[in-house]
């Protein structure tokens, strides 16, 4: 697994994520961490609205904290014509879109692929990614596997991916954590916004 290494200002793991505690050194800093609200807006699929929710918290405890929300736009990449305009199913019916700090749109189902996206996070000098959004297997998956192949450590969670195929959430998991953790660690909003605000109690 590959990551970038910095010094912590102060020690704690994210509860209960598999297969290890994550982040592996214990630095939270939510100013070194990016939540990546992933979307493939135009595609075909109902969204159960928890998982936005659960997004939702998530987006909202890491930007408390001083961490950035990037929303990540994915597309085939062989679509033909552009979906600016197309709606996302990945949004709240009350609210709409979860609020970011910034977008950027990508070429084909990985985020990284033809996008600004390393660039953004290397200019904010992020270290660590959390990812949210639709769908898990597809687009969430791919952009989590080149985040770690650029150095980033990732934190998929689980709760808050809404899956294009419920029956393929158990195999997108394993293969996640296969290999004490290959791709990164697994975990769930409720231990997410937990280590995240407890990190931001003690700053203050």
């Amino acid at each position: 697994m590959a990551t970038t290494i910095d010094a912590p200002a102060r020690t704690g793991h994210v509860a209960e994520t598999t297969p290890y505690a994550w982040p592996w050194n214990g630095a939270l800093d939510a100013t070194r961490t990016a939540v990546l609200v992933i979307e493939a807006p135009g595609e075909a699929g109902d969204v159960d609205h928890e998982y936005v929710r659960n997004a939702e918290v998530v987006v909202a405890t890491l930007r408390r904290g001083g961490g950035a929300a990037i929303r990540v736009l994915t597309r085939r990449a062989s679509a033909t014509r552009p979906f600016a305009g197309a709606s996302s199913a990945f949004a709240d019916e009350g609210t709409g879109e979860i609020p970011t700090d910034d977008t950027v749109v990508s070429r084909g189902v990985d985020g990284f692929f033809g996008s600004p996206l390393e660039t953004v996070l290397r200019q904010a000098r992020i270290e660590r990614l959390i990812l949210v959004g639709a769908w898990l297997e597809t687009s969430v998956h791919s952009t989590m596997r080149t985040a770690n192949d650029m150095g980033f450590e990732c934190l998929l969670v689980v709760d808050a991916c809404a899956p294009g195929d419920a029956d393929l959430v158990a195999n997108s998991v394993s293969m996640i954590e296969m290999s004490g953790g290959i791709f990164g660690a697994v975990g769930t909003t409720a231990r997410v916004v937990e280590a995240y605000a407890r990190e931001e109690g003690e700053r203050a």
